[in-house]
């Protein structure tokens, strides 16, 4: 055993350090001031620093490296199958490279802790505004839902539509205008305010929607990359959220909210509109799985135009549902959210309605 340390001694002194980073990590995650100190002054400085590196290039670095990871590990097996068939020692040699491969997962694990998973331990957008998820009355949450359809009507017609109807505004369009997508944010809440870089188009968009992402924040190359092959209406509001990333919130559920909010206040319409879809989407799901009727009520509301993006929406994504691949992947994501402390995994997307709820009511008049 000794000589096997010896051996391979700078691999044990990596895995060593893996480790002794991962502890440290998950055993102060609990010092809130400690991991609001952390992602101030060291982490989101870190992160938009690489920003701005990567963003000196039009394509995605994250898709770049994520893809050379994979033809890395590729080949390191084969490499370690041939090498370890060859060698005299097979065992021993078999050690090492699993040593390796061990060190190098859990060494991008540390990282990944550091760069964002300590924004899950900090405070959030809830703590920062004051506006937080309360529980929500049936009443008032089909008072909000009427509300959103009526802004879904009022703005479906402001936007560009194709001959049948549809969405119709350009992708390039609402790409180059995500820069502006929180200028009529920032003055209510200045804690918001950030020299946004944009957001990339994913070139594998396709392989993102059957995985079940329309977006993607890199903590690793601080850009924030988006599915261009889902439907362009869910788009703007798709930009909003993973530009709330930027801004180092990591909850899914308060960036589904400040999407909505970001893209209903921003001066492109084709922001305005996805914002009140998505928005009416959340809050319509949670009222059909409560009072169906009067979930079709309101859905009958809705121009022609929006059923048809809304429809067209369904179409897409159905193609994609429950698939092995998109079960494994929600799956995945679902184990590492509640990993950093999130337990109700992916089903927090659905809390963004208590958070709609709490903000929007008064404007419904209710208490």
């Amino acid at each position: 055993m000794k000589a096997l340390f010896q051996k391979y001694r700078k691999l044990h002194i990596w895995l060593l350090a893996d480790l002794l980073a991962l502890l440290a990590f998950f055993s102060l995650r609990g010092q809130r001031w400690l991991m609001n100190a952390v992602a101030d002054y060291f982490t989101g400085p870190l992160r938009r620093g690489l920003g701005k590196l990567c963003y000196l290039v039009p394509f995605s670095v994250m898709e770049i490296v994520e893809a050379l990871a994979v033809l890395i590990g590729v080949g390191y097996v084969i490499w370690g199958v041939i090498a370890v068939a060859r060698a005299k020692g097979q065992r021993e040699r078999a050690y090492g490279l699993t040593l390796g491969a061990l060190c190098a997962v859990l060494a991008v694990w540390a990282g990944f802790c550091l760069l964002w998973g300590v924004n899950y331990w900090t405070d959030g957008f809830q703590d920062k505004s004051g506006i937080y998820a309360q529980p929500v009355a049936l009443e008032d949450l089909r008072a909000v839902t009427e509300y959103f359809a009526d802004r879904v009507s009022e703005t479906a017609g402001d936007v560009e539509r194709e001959e049948h109807g549809l969405f119709a505004v350009p992708r390039e369009e609402i790409l180059e205008n995500s820069v502006h997508a929180y200028d009529g944010l920032t003055e209510a809440f200045p804690f918001l305010t950030f020299d946004d870089p944009g957001v990339k188009p994913m070139a594998f968009s396709r392989l993102m929607s059957a995985l079940d992402f329309t977006g993607f924040y890199s903590s690793f190359t601080g850009e924030s990359n988006v599915n261009v092959d889902s439907p362009a209406c869910m788009l703007p509001s798709t930009i909003a959220h993973e530009l709330a990333h930027q801004r180092g919130f990591a909850s899914e559920q308060e960036c589904n909210f400040l999407a909505v909010l970001a893209s209903t206040t921003c001066p492109d319409p084709a922001y305005v509109y996805s914002g009140w879809l998505i928005g009416y989407v959340y809050l319509g799901n949670a009222l059909y799985s409560q009072d169906p009727e009067g979930y079709w009520a309101i859905r009958e509301t809705l121009p022609e135009e929006a059923q048809l993006d809304l429809a067209y929406n369904n179409a897409y994504w159905a193609q994609f549902r429950d698939t092995p691949v998109q079960k494994a992947s929600n799956k995945v994501y679902d184990g590492i959210l509640k990993s950093y402390g999130d337990e109700r995994g992916i089903q927090s997307y659905g809390m963004v309605v208590d958070l709609l709820v709490a903000y929007y009511l008064p404007f419904c008049g209710g208490a």
